[in-house]
């Protein structure tokens, strides 16, 4: 089947997680992606389980639908084979700071001088006009920067820690694919490439004080920061008989029919805190509190048949191994059983997206270092005394 982005050429000089998050995705979108890497591979190769050194799971699980190709950037002949490459591409996309680029001779107007419809996105922590424009970074000090742990601290009394889970880098990641997908979409409409900045801390932090601007929201201040509801120390799974599940009891409806299926909806009428959302946002703790004694009285599944009958929102609260084997991504084939050339059997997921003429999917299988390079200078014109010299 045709693919979304088929004919598009992109250059991938990012590693660790988020640039090659953002680079799988155009890739299962139907882009032609050539990682770039140093001569020795991406950090990732070498995190977390493997069969095979280099080949390790979280690298499996973000660098599919690549072709893997080794530079030295530091040689005058790798940095003279990227321009080659870079001619003919799309897209740049690359995780390294600015300043780093620009002492590799890689700046936007050096790549814009020998290709000026080239779309070059950077993603990277901080925007250049402020005073954290040098500074490295990371998922972890992205989310202490943008207040996460001190939300967690907030609601929870204890020590603050980091979400666990690479949040900001997976979802700057998706937000750069948007912001490159609209890039695509101008230079096909008016013929011009752009370059992109995409800052971490930025963009973090409009997408925690979006919830959380609350009060500071208007001048001057209405009230403090923090969306109570989310703060709440019992917003969290309700504990039950026999394990824990997870409930959002939030409109009127929700709450209405939930207290008509327990059989008490006088009981809701006669109390003032549950008049409507703004009363019951402002009693929001002594609510959940209330909810959460409740619901220890009765088993998961008995009280996930009583939030189905209500058409309240609940879900079973998994562990990474339960989520393997839900019932739910069975039924739509989420997971994928694929034979690797090299890994063997792995354990795929699917695009979660369904289209009805261009479905997204991998590719390629993830690629071992260096593995295509001969096919892919070849098919920039090099000759094969040229490759040779370059691959050794």
């Amino acid at each position: 089947m045709e693919k979304p982005l088929e004919d598009v050429r992109v250059i991938d000089l990012t590693n660790m997680l988020m640039g090659p998050y953002c680079t799988q995705i155009l890739g299962d979108l139907g882009a032609d992606v050539i990682k770039v890497e140093a001569p020795g591979g991406d950090p990732v190769r070498y995190i977390g389980a493997n069969r095979n050194l280099g080949m390790g799971a979280i690298f499996l699980n973000c660098n599919r639908s690549k072709r893997s190709l080794v530079l030295d950037l530091k040689t005058t002949e790798g940095h003279d084979a990227l321009l080659r490459l870079l001619k003919d591409a799309d897209i740049l996309v690359y995780n390294r700071r600015p300043q780093v680029m620009e002492r590799l001779g890689l700046s936007y107007e050096t790549v814009k001088a020998i290709n000026p419809g080239i779309i070059y996105a950077g993603l990277y922590g901080f925007g250049q006009e402020g005073e954290y424009a040098k500074k490295p970074a990371f998922d972890d000090l992205i989310q202490g920067a943008a207040a996460i742990p001190a939300l967690g601290q907030i609601a929870d009394k204890g020590a603050p820690r980091y979400a666990p889970s690479a949040i900001v880098d997976r979802a700057v990641a998706l937000w750069a694919v948007g912001q490159i997908n609209a890039a695509l979409y101008y230079k096909a409409r008016k013929g011009k490439g752009q370059k992109l900045d995409i800052p971490m801390f930025e963009m973090m932090t409009s997408f925690v004080l979006a919830d959380h601007m609350e009060g500071e929201t208007f001048l001057p201040p209405t009230g403090a920061a923090g969306y109570q509801r989310i703060l709440s120390p019992d917003r969290r799974p309700y504990q039950t008989k026999d394990g824990y599940l997870c409930a959002m009891v939030y409109t009127d409806r929700h709450w209405r029919d939930f207290y008509k299926a327990l059989g008490r909806e006088e009981e809701l009428e006669r109390d003032p805190r549950f008049r409507n959302i703004t009363t019951r946002t402002e009693n929001i703790s002594d609510i959940l509190a209330e909810l959460a004694e409740l619901l220890k009285t009765k088993t998961s599944s008995e009280w996930l048949e009583i939030f189905d009958q209500a058409d309240v929102p609940a879900m079973p609260m998994h562990t990474p191994e339960s989520l393997l084997n839900d019932p739910h991504l069975e039924q739509v084939n989420f997971f994928e059983t694929v034979e690797h050339p090299t890994e063997g059997k792995i354990r795929d997921m699917v695009v979660p997206a369904y289209w009805s003429e261009t479905q997204p999917e991998r590719t390629r299988p993830v690629p071992n270092l260096n593995e295509h390079a001969n096919e892919i200078l070849t098919e920039a014109g090099f000759a094969s005394e040229e490759i040779k010299k370059l691959i050794k």
